[in-house]
């Protein structure tokens, strides 16, 4: 049973950040893995556009807020994304026994797009 559903568009080119401005913003929005992950690729501001769609679109299938740092997105060997929960996100998770967690993520060059489905 679907028990939350969460989508998202993020603008590419307002990922584009200088080093000092980077910094900043990845303190408050991503974790030290995505960050790592993203600045290894060559078109890093797209994929940091993906995770920010992707955090959105889990906070909407919460139904409110969680601390942006407490939903990680991660991958698979096989390179599929998957979300990682951490403190309050993870209780909540917890709270609403969801089973599972669905995620999309597709970007171009001007645009990325995220879907999360909860499960139970």
């Amino acid at each position: 049973m679907i028990v939350g559903l969460g989508i998202d568009l993020a603008e590419v080119e307002r990922y584009r950040f200088d080093e000092r401005t980077r910094a900043a913003f990845a303190r408050k929005v991503y974790t030290e893995a995505e960050m790592s992950y993203a600045m290894r690729k060559r078109n890093w501001p797209e994929r940091l556009a993906g995770f920010f769609a992707a955090k959105e679109a889990a906070r909407k299938a919460f139904g409110h807020a969680v601390p942006w740092r407490d939903v990680e997105v991660g991958h698979e060997p096989s390179g599929r994304p998957t979300i990682f929960l951490h403190g309050a996100a993870r209780t909540l998770f917890e709270e609403r026994a969801i089973a599972r967690i669905h995620l999309t993520i597709t970007h171009t060059a001007t645009t990325a797009a995220a879907v999360v489905i909860f499960e139970r």
